[in-house]
């Protein structure tokens, strides 16, 4: 196997777990999610705990604690990802994980804009005609049910904005996601004590106890794998990949969990789409030029 059938692979087990998301969350839907988040918090810095001792990288985390502005910039995407798995927990546990993975097919638009934003990027014209069909799509759903798509607009936003401190930070993914779970650490060991300590945590099974203790592992495993992946394949690739996710999410939530999709979802995805299509598209002929403007 060569490394682009080696990084395909990885990519592909990334993505297909992420794609499961909604089929695991559903399964805990009956823990409130605040308190799934402090397990998942606790497990997922355990897993990666390990991953760090198996692989001996302890020396990245420790030169990311000399860092002061690394670690003021982790708090922040710590504070984003935590927003974004609690709502996203919430929602498939609410019945609304179509609007959750409308959400993540927003988001490489969202990440676009944040970047012209706040990193001063030039807008290219297909990511103009791409954010359009995407406020396009976001317009019609807040004609015809009247309600904005908060759930899809935040899970969006909240990763976009994580993505963009992200980019900021000289940290590898694994020990970033270390030192994201051990900031949120304490914070989780406080409310899972309370729940203790007041008799008002949710009574769980040997079943939930072990879906708990998998949903850190499962956090992790997946970022291990595509960062990776990441060597091995183009930007290109993978940003036609990005699309799996969702779209296993999407599928999972209409076929296996029985969420409604009806006339006014379909109008609203395919204008997503539409914009995810031009965004893409665009990207990789603007690439190919590239490549064949410096060959």
């Amino acid at each position: 196997m060569n490394d682009s059938q080696r990084g395909l692979l990885l990519a592909l087990a990334a993505y297909g777990i992420w794609g499961c998301f909604a089929l695991f969350f559903h399964l805990v839907k009956h823990i409130p999610a605040v308190e799934v988040l402090g397990h998942r918090v606790l497990w997922s810095l355990i897993f990666v705990a390990i991953v760090l001792s198996a692989t001996r990288q302890w020396k990245k985390v420790r030169y990311a604690f000399n860092d002061r502005r690394l670690l003021l910039l982790l708090a922040g995407s710590s504070c984003m990802i935590a927003i974004n798995w609690v709502l996203y927990i919430w929602a498939v546990g609410a019945g609304r994980a179509v609007e959750a993975s409308l959400g993540y097919f927003i988001n490489p638009l969202v990440a676009v804009a944040l970047a012209v934003i706040f990193l001063k990027e030039t807008l290219f014209g297909f990511q103009k005609i791409a954010i359009g069909l995407a406020l396009a799509g976001v317009g019609y759903k807040l004609i015809s049910v009247g309600e904005l798509p908060w759930i899809s607009l935040t899970l969006a936003t909240t990763f976009a904005f994580y993505g963009l401190i992200r980019k900021q930070t000289q940290v590898d993914a694994v020990s970033g996601l270390f030192i994201e779970t051990l900031i949120l650490v304490p914070a989780a060991l406080a409310y899972l004590s309370y729940l203790l300590l007041a008799g008002t945590g949710s009574s769980l099974s040997s079943y939930d106890w072990g879906l708990l203790i998998l949903s850190g592992i499962i956090t992790a495993l997946p970022l291990i794998a595509f960062s990776a992946a990441a060597k091995h394949l183009s930007l290109t690739v993978l940003g036609f990949m990005i699309y799996l996710a969702p779209s296993l999410q999407l599928l999972s939530a209409v076929l296996i969990l029985g969420e409604p999709f009806n006339q006014d979802d379909w109008v609203t995805f395919a204008l997503i789409w539409a914009g995810l299509i031009v965004f893409s598209g665009g990207a990789a002929l603007k690439h190919q030029r590239s490549r064949t403007k410096h060959s």
